[in-house]
């Protein structure tokens, strides 16, 4: 009866409300940081932006390191279940052939967001902070993926066993950050399926067994 109920006034819970201001407020950020960057990017003007009143996103997060935390952690959890889609089921060539599939497509499908992100993780490189030390996490992660499909192909036999994992890890991401930081300063002058598309050609030519 409470469902119904709540479908025909049309009210929403304080959770709801919350995800739903929380949401615009990422939006806004989003729209803000690709207009002037984070450091001319304010909580008042985010609050503002989403239609809120001057202390909304304050109230909420605290400070502004703490939105940007948040939105971060926003990003990564959009990125691992978009992720996880294409690897599900593969393992040492496909696993590295699919994540890069799946960065190819999440960049086109979430490009303001991912231009959000490099911009706040390259103004995070200057200062020791929360960011900088979260951002360092996750290359360790991504490094540690990389590192994991090829030790699984040399052990299944189909990459080739003088491949060193650990720094077929650090070329990988390598490519994977090099080439979206390329198309985010100049699609124009990027070819970026052309670019993935040579790639993983070469990347299975390099790694594959030849017994």
């Amino acid at each position: 009866m409470s469902g119904r109920k709540q479908a025909t006034t049309g009210k929403l819970t304080q959770a709801e409300r919350t995800a739903r201001s929380d949401e615009a407020m990422f939006t806004a950020a989003i729209e803000l940081i690709n207009e002037r960057g984070t450091q001319k990017t304010t909580l008042k003007d985010i609050g503002e932006r989403a239609g809120y009143s001057r202390g909304m996103a304050n109230y909420r997060f605290g400070s502004k390191e703490g939105l940007m935390m948040e939105l971060f952690a926003q990003f990564d959890q959009r990125w691992k279940a978009h992720l996880s889609e294409y690897l599900e089921g593969h393992s040492g060539i496909s696993a590295v052939i699919q994540a890069a599939n799946a960065l190819r497509e999440f960049l086109k499908l979430e490009s303001d967001y991912m231009r959000a992100m490099y911009l706040l993780w390259y103004e995070s490189l200057g200062h020791q902070s929360d960011m900088r030390s979260t951002l360092a996490e996750h290359h360790d992660v991504y490094r540690s993926d990389a590192r994991r499909w090829i030790e699984q192909g040399i052990a299944a036999g189909e990459i080739r066993p003088d491949i060193n994992a650990e720094q077929f890890a650090v070329q990988y991401c390598s490519f994977i950050f090099g080439v979206v930081y390329q198309w985010l300063v100049n699609a124009d002058a990027l070819d970026l399926d052309a670019a993935f598309d040579s790639y993983e050609q070469l990347t299975v030519q390099l790694l594959r067994s030849q017994e």
